[in-house]
């Protein structure tokens, strides 16, 4: 089950951001997440934003991310690609899971395109798992962007066909 955020689960939400970190530290990705990143007044924004999410199975929370419409800043410049259009989007961002349950990111996926013709997702180069994700959902690679703190990441889009 997929629902918005409540501020009750915040404590749940930075422990799965731990886990996750953990978990990109153990397979090469050291640098996307530094401690303390994702930070709780992101996730307070992003729950006051409406735009943050919690995949729940048997009832405890075991995964995250920020379902936000566009623009996003970090998307309005793009190197080495392009997006696939320029029609409005919605961004995925800040995706996160315990490790304890299999198929979360398809789940992801699939209430965001539900909800949006158009997605933009980006990650860090060495995320290759979310980068897997990304493709077998369907988004394509469309270039790299950088993000707030300078760093690039691969940018990915997906659009609804007509």
């Amino acid at each position: 089950m997929i629902r918005k955020t409540l501020e009750t689960d915040i404590p749940a939400v930075m422990a799965i951001y731990d886990a996750a970190r953990a978990f990109m530290r153990a397979h090469g990705n050291a640098t996307q997440w530094p401690e303390g990143t994702p930070s709780a007044e992101q996730l307070a924004a992003d729950i006051a934003a409406g735009g943050s999410y919690v995949c729940e199975v048997d009832g405890r929370v075991v995964a995250t991310f920020a379902f936000l419409p566009g623009p996003d800043e970090c998307y309005d410049v793009i190197e080495d690609g392009q997006w696939h259009s320029d029609t409005p989007y919605a961004v995925l961002h800040r995706v996160a899971s315990d490790g304890t349950a299999h198929g979360i990111a398809a789940a992801m996926f699939a209430f965001a395109k539900e909800r949006a013709d158009h997605l933009r997702i980006d990650t860090h180069q060495d995320n290759l798992p979310m980068q897997g994700a990304s493709i077998k959902a369907g988004f394509e690679r469309a270039g790299v962007v950088y993000v707030s703190d300078g760093t690039p990441r691969v940018a990915f889009d997906w659009l609804r066909e007509v």
